[in-house]
């Protein structure tokens, strides 16, 4: 199993408290009568797909994308939890989020996941997922953004820096701008990430892994730590009243 080094701990703990420390200052300098207390750092992890919906099938195994996701999303909150941030899953299991609504349960599904982040108010939001591209020889983790989103942006370039340099990475990818329900339905900074394609034999092979799990999810994490760092989140408070 892949074990995550005391060395790359120590150093994310050291920016996690770097940047709890620059989000209060930002924090209480958007809002001038309120205090901004370090527990509010919040982050949403959405698992791509789920229920009737598998999204991409593994070229070689047939592997659902749904269960890839929702096991880097699992260990991805593991990792924020470790380091005492509050990870909350938008799926915590095989089930789509429609429950037992009737007509088109994509829709609902997809209304569901932007319910749970308007409800939790988080600081970030990242939706995992796998990719496809009829080429099977492109490969490799990429990170997609809303391009009216300067924060969701910047996280973006931090996670996919954190992909571009993991020993594994196929080739130097730039984060991209997508027009994805999951990023411009609610105003917190949101990206998805990428982690591989499925159509891709070599990709594949290590997403069905768990050692190659651990990997991308400590990838992503530690993305989304060096963009915290940075103190940039509290930038951006919704107060518009129709995200309510």
């Amino acid at each position: 199993m892949f074990v995550v080094k005391g060395k790359n701990l120590i150093i994310a703990g050291v920016l996690l408290l770097a940047c709890i420390a620059g989000a209060v200052c930002i924090g209480a300098m958007n809002r001038p009568n309120e205090s901004v207390a370090a527990a509010e750092i919040k982050v949403v992890i959405d698992a791509g797909h789920g229920g009737i919906d598998g999204g991409v099938v593994g070229a070689k195994t047939g592997v659902k994308e749904s269960e890839l996701n929702l096991a880097v999303a699992k260990k991805l909150a593991k990792h924020f939890e470790n380091a005492g941030v509050d990870a909350v899953l938008t799926r915590k299991n095989a089930a789509g989020l429609y429950g037992a609504a009737a007509g088109n349960l994509k829709r609902k599904d997809m209304q569901a996941r932007r319910d749970i982040i308007l409800k939790e108010k988080p600081t970030l939001v990242i939706s995992v997922h796998m990719n496809k591209y009829p080429v099977s020889s492109r490969r490799g983790a990429q990170v997609f953004f809303d391009e009216s989103d300067e924060q969701g942006k910047r996280l973006a370039e931090c996670v996919q820096k954190s992909f571009n340099d993991m020993e594994e990475a196929a080739r130097q990818y730039s984060a991209l701008k997508g027009d994805y329900y999951i990023l411009n339905s609610h105003p917190y900074p949101a990206c998805i990430a990428e982690c591989g394609f499925l159509s891709n034999p070599e990709d594949e092979a290590l997403l069905v892994t768990e050692v190659y799990q651990e990997k991308i999810a400590y990838a992503i994490f530690k993305g989304a730590i060096d963009y915290l760092s940075e103190a940039t989140s509290y930038a951006k408070f919704p107060d518009r009243a129709e995200w309510v």
